[in-house]
């Protein structure tokens, strides 16, 4: 693994927590609600929080760019999530559960002097990404800039980040030839995260059991369901590649700056963490993944 690639992930760490307090903080969830969303589940919030910035997405051009998630479970949110509200509504609700989500934890830092270099780095490593083939991190590009908010400048450039890897990740598993329900059950195999994790994906135990024959048909999996050699390879295999296609804005902006935007951004993170907002075991899999060589 070269040390751009790890550079990459090292960076993912640092700014995915920071981008997802939009999915489970529950100044989020207040905004939801207002809106009209039923928050007794994460999830209708979820697909119009992160769908928006593509304007009114139907079905299948949600289930294209969610990838691993059940093409049932999208089409029972979308498009019926702009039925509750406009796209134009829900970008201004998610800045708003972002504000005041950071505001809650962090105070008067969220506009201090360290938060507005940290904004600074980060929006120049995300407007440096190339955006072909990358279409959640071009629609969150797109976006304005809430030029006099650092933190939430932060936030959104956190995001583009994160879109722009994941982008990237898909590519990684449609060359690793792992349909959507394939990647969901490969990685669990690895130990990334239980299999009741992946239980909010929307795919049904039928549909997991045979995406487990196939992988087991591959010789990627065992019968008890754990992953082979060869399945751990291949699953290396996508990581390393989900680093090497996210390393572009990290190159450009150079590990110095990158180390700068890390130490900046830790009182950020560290305030998401000693909330308890992020759920114990994610389905991320970043303190589970091994970092392949």
């Amino acid at each position: 693994m070269s040390a751009l690639s790890r550079l990459a992930r090292s960076m993912w760490h640092q700014l995915e927590p920071i981008h997802a307090v939009l999915y489970f903080s529950p100044e989020a969830f207040a905004e939801a609600a207002a809106l009209g969303y039923d928050v007794e589940s994460r999830w209708p919030s979820y697909f119009a929080y992160r769908t928006a910035p593509l304007g009114r997405a139907g079905a299948r051009l949600a289930t294209a760019l969610y990838y691993n998630f059940s093409p049932d479970m999208v089409a029972g949110h979308v498009p019926g999530v702009w039925d509750v509200a406009a796209p134009e509504k829900v970008l201004e609700a998610r800045l708003k559960a972002v504000d005041k989500t950071y505001r809650g934890l962090l105070g008067d830092q969220v506009t201090g002097p360290g938060a507005a270099e940290a904004a600074e780095l980060a929006r120049r490593a995300a407007e440096s990404v190339t955006v072909g083939g990358r279409p959640f991190a071009a629609a969150n590009l797109d976006l304005p800039w809430p030029d006099d908010e650092p933190h939430l400048v932060l936030w959104q450039a956190a995001t583009v980040l994160r879109e722009h890897r994941g982008d990237g990740h898909l590519a990684a598993l449609a060359a690793a030839e792992l349909d959507p329900c394939e990647a969901l059950v490969s990685f669990a195999a690895i130990g990334a995260a239980p299999v009741r994790n992946f239980a909010g994906r929307g795919w049904s135990e039928q549909e997991w059991a045979e995406a487990r024959e196939r992988l087991a048909a591959r010789g990627l999996v065992q019968d008890d369901g754990q992953a082979t050699e060869r399945g751990r390879a291949l699953r290396d295999q996508v990581e390393r590649m989900t680093d090497e296609l996210a390393a572009e804005p990290w190159r450009l902006l150079g590990e110095e700056r990158a180390g700068r935007l890390a130490q900046l951004a830790s009182p950020f993170l560290g305030a998401v963490f000693e909330a308890g907002l992020l759920p114990m075991t994610s389905t991320l899999g970043i303190t589970t993944v091994r970092v392949p060589d």
